[in-house]
């Protein structure tokens, strides 16, 4: 199961980041405001890096300080190491990591146009981080944990990588209460970062076993119905809102079997917006807020 879950993110998020999906969109632009970005903020980077896939804006609470160093696990497009370079300034760095290579390769497109030199990408699992131990001064990440099989891995790795002293600011999704068997099963819900997450006592345990202290997992308040945004909106075939995408894509109003390799619609988004028809998902899931640190330092 995990292996076969694994690919199908893999390919999901993949057509994601193949999309048109960009802040110029106003379903997309209206998702990253909902979960905390300000105006400025999406102003000043890329459009391209933001493709409405957020649950918080985990820069915002990093307190990053020039000359650190800051892990993006999941960077998709590089929203957020994008913002976190800029804080980080150019003595420090901000390093993303993301499994999907149609993701790396648009983040990268994204770097340079943001002509940022102290941004990298890699691509690899975030459960075997391809980075040396206790190299990291803060470790963020933006609705992705929930998507990996083996989160107690993702737990280790993360405390591998951080100096003694190193913090953790994520933003996720939470498990208030038992979801439906239906939904639990549900694997447009596993890909729309639903059924794979675990609950907020998980999510301590989880990184105090790892070896954290100083764990809060606080729930953001956010409507987890702001994803339904996008409906309407996604991918290849989305309709011009107050700007066009500055994506290269051969027809915008292409819906047909040729466009974006066949796919009509970001199949992230449509499944999601297909979950919360039938669900309040905000009765069983919820934003959260995670902060941890490593002892020492």
């Amino acid at each position: 199961m995990s292996d076969s879950i694994v690919n199908i993110v893999r390919e999901k998020y993949g057509d994601v980041a193949k999309s048109a999906l960009s802040t110029d969109d106003a379903g997309v632009r209206a998702i990253a405001e909902a979960f905390g970005y300000s105006a400025e903020e999406l102003s000043s980077i890329p459009a391209n890096a933001n493709m409405g896939l957020s649950c918080g804006n985990p820069t915002a609470t990093a307190s990053l300080k020039p000359g650190e160093v800051v892990v993006d696990l999941g960077s998709g497009g590089g929203l957020d190491v994008f913002l976190a370079a800029k804080k980080v300034g150019p003595k420090g760095k901000a390093i993303g990591i993301d499994m999907t290579p149609e993701m790396i390769s648009r983040a990268r497109k994204n770097a340079k146009e943001a002509n940022l030199p102290n941004v990298e990408f890699h691509q690899a699992n975030i459960d075997k981080l391809p980075l040396a131990d206790n190299s990291a001064d803060c470790i963020i990440s933006n609705c992705v944990i929930n998507l990996a099989p083996d989160k107690d891995a993702v737990f280790r790795e993360m405390f591998r990588v951080l100096k003694p002293g190193g913090r953790v600011a994520v933003s996720d999704i939470a498990i208030k209460k038992e979801l439906p068997s239906a939904l639990a099963k549900d694997v447009a819900a596993y890909v729309g970062c639903i059924a794979g997450a675990i609950s907020i006592d998980d999510f301590q345990r989880g990184l105090r076993t790892a070896g954290f202290g100083a764990v809060h997992v606080v729930d953001s308040g956010a409507d987890l119905n702001a994803y339904a945004n996008v409906e309407g909106q996604s991918g290849c075939c989305s309709p011009p809102m107050e700007k066009k995408s500055t994506l290269p894509i051969a027809d915008e109003s292409c819906c047909g079997p040729t466009c974006c390799g066949g796919a009509k619609e970001s199949a992230v988004h449509q499944g999601l917006t297909a979950v919360l028809k039938q669900y309040n998902v905000n009765d069983y899931a919820a934003s959260v807020k995670v902060y941890a640190v490593k002892p020492g330092g």
